[in-house]
């Protein structure tokens, strides 16, 4: 028989070991029934430095959220073009660059007869062109969230606010070619906090007011048109400081107007947070945005936006 002394050595040997034991089981128990956090969704994520983007050149099809960070020290912003089949890149900067520049170089002028003939020399295929979203403008400094549903093909991804000398920012390299495989994604559309749509017929339409935070909206294109300056109508988001001239503000989102979506020339004390770009009729995007309180607005880059109820100013409050 063993000792009194010897047993009480095994049993102080032991229970460690059975206290450790112990602890492992709890351990491995617990950790089996933490919630688990959630994954990260992947994004695409754009950057800009100067005029360029820096971003993947392929991606799967279906929907894609862009993270674009502005960190330039201008405005821009990303327009998704989907080319018609056979068409690419060199063809619009051999073929379509030059006629737009040109023809915004005798605008400035003031020659306006002569640059609609400039403008005429776009060629037939371009009108093959859809503009499929992407982000809305986005200050210096800023980065916007933009979610997009991408069919497969071929895009181009362009900024066309403009230099001071009325050259646009796609001529200066920020024209990127994208392509989108058959692959799809796998992702869906987020959940929306706030909905708006635009229309030509009513402009931009929403009910309420964004809370302070974050924000999740949902933009659906109830239609689209061809307005004055060649293009469709989109939704920006802008915060408004002191008294800034909204006046100035709508006459600045017109690129074929002279000092018009130009880099240079945009009016004092407006930031711009991101939106969704042109997309066609009935298509539904998405964006986000975190508002502290204060004055912003919705506004599309079109020709007189105030006039066709596409300037929306709102103010968010405490709650």
């Amino acid at each position: 028989m063993k000792s009194t002394r010897t047993r009480i050595g095994l049993l102080a040997l032991a229970i460690p070991a059975l206290l450790v034991i112990g602890c492992k089981s709890d351990a491995k128990k617990a950790e089996e029934t933490a919630p688990m956090e959630p994954e990260a969704l992947p994004v695409v994520e754009v950057v800009t430095k100067s005029m360029e983007f820096f971003a993947p050149d392929t991606l799967a099809s279906g929907w894609q959220t862009f993270v674009y960070k502005n960190q330039s020290t201008e405005p821009h912003f990303i327009l998704l073009d989907k080319y018609p089949e056979g068409k690419n890149l060199k063809d619009a900067e051999r073929e379509v660059f030059p006629p737009f520049d040109n023809g915004m170089a005798y605008i400035m002028q003031g020659e306006n007869e002569q640059a609609m003939e400039a403008f005429g020399e776009i060629p037939e295929w371009y009108s093959g062109v859809t503009q499929t979203g992407g982000t809305g403008l986005v200050s210096e400094g800023e980065t916007a969230i933009s979610t997009v549903n991408l069919e497969p093909g071929y895009y181009v991804m362009e900024c066309y606010v403009k230099m001071p000398d009325g050259r646009f920012h796609a001529s200066m390299g920020m024209a990127k070619e994208l392509i989108v495989t058959a692959e799809d994604s796998g992702l869906s559309a987020p959940d929306p906090t706030f909905g708006l749509a635009i229309s030509s017929a009513e402009g931009i339409t929403f009910s309420g007011i964004p809370s302070p935070g974050k924000n999740v909206f949902s933009v659906h294109m109830g239609d689209q048109t061809v307005h004055e300056h060649f293009m469709g109508h989109d939704v920006n988001l802008v915060k408004i400081e002191g008294d800034a001239d909204l006046e100035a503000l709508n006459a600045w989102m017109n690129w074929a107007a002279p000092d018009g979506l130009m880099s240079s020339t945009l009016p004092k004390g407006f930031t711009f947070l991101g939106g969704v770009n042109d997309a066609p009729a009935g298509t539904t995007q998405y964006f986000e945005a975190v508002l502290t309180p204060g004055r912003y607005a919705f506004i599309a880059e079109v020709p007189n936006a105030a006039e066709k109820g596409m300037l929306q100013p709102f103010e968010v409050v405490v709650e």
